[in-house]
């Protein structure tokens, strides 16, 4: 079911209320359609999206600087990683890539801590407000404040208007969302959380023609290893990881 809301609920006290709306204020509007239940309120000083039905699946969040994401920088496969080596990192470090589908951005900040610059692309208006307050906390930490501002800018709109309209870029990334097969509890939630408040891409086979115009070098597609080739366009090259595939489509070598 869906309602007319602000998508943040009101209830914090005064200096936080005004916090949390300042940080929504260039992202929401009131007319901004949402389902029941979803909101966006703050929570130790983060931007959290909750789910009022659902309190024990805890809240959604864009952290850079420390669990999961830390962990992944310091312990994760470096440029030996699937998405490392379908951009091209080993061949040209300090690429510019456009995550024309950048979600809660993990695969952006994973390219971005191994030296690429990354334009993060996003336009759920929920979606974009959290990446933006994962970026303002990264830019606070010790641990990303000397790198992550220089690398990851983000970018509100959708990613047909930003592939019509931004300058070119090394390489578009593209990770359109696709129905899961997994069910580990981490998938439910926050696959829940996506396909309630961001909703289908329907439009994501036609993403594929203006990124190859786009890239100067190639397009990268990640889907699931189960899923088909976006727009049945077979690619150069696949890279296959545990779960997922990464598509890569050549335009010119590095």
């Amino acid at each position: 079911m869906q309602t007319q809301t602000t998508l943040y609920r009101a209830g914090l006290e005064g200096p936080q209320q005004a916090e949390l709306e300042a940080l929504l204020a260039p992202f929401l509007l009131p007319e901004t359609t949402v389902p029941q239940g979803w909101f966006l309120t703050l929570q130790d000083g983060a931007l959290v999206l909750r789910n009022a039905d659902l309190p024990k699946q805890g809240d959604i969040l864009v952290d850079f600087a420390s669990g999961a994401a830390t962990y992944r920088r310091k312990f994760g496969g470096g440029k030996g990683e699937g998405i490392a080596k379908a951009v091209g990192l080993g061949k040209k470090p300090q690429l510019h890539v456009i995550d024309a589908t950048a979600g809660l951005g993990r695969d952006a900040f994973v390219l971005a801590s191994l030296g690429a610059h990354v334009t993060l692309v996003e336009r759920n208006p929920a979606v974009a407000a959290l990446l933006a307050d994962g970026l303002r906390r990264a830019a606070l930490d010790a641990q990303t404040a000397d790198w992550l501002p220089a690398r990851m800018q983000l970018v509100h709109l959708s990613a047909l208007q930003a592939l019509s309209t931004l300058p070119p870029a090394d390489v578009v990334f593209l990770d359109p969302m696709f129905p899961p097969r997994e069910k580990s509890a981490l998938v439910k939630k926050e696959m829940r959380a996506f396909h309630d408040v961001v909703g289908a891409d329907d439009d994501a086979d036609a993403l594929l023609a203006p990124a190859l115009a786009l890239a100067t070098h190639r397009v990268v597609v990640k889907r699931p290893g189960y899923a088909g080739f976006l727009a049945g366009q077979k690619p150069t090259m696949s890279i296959e990881g545990k779960n997922n595939r990464f598509d890569v489509y050549v335009n010119a070598g590095f």
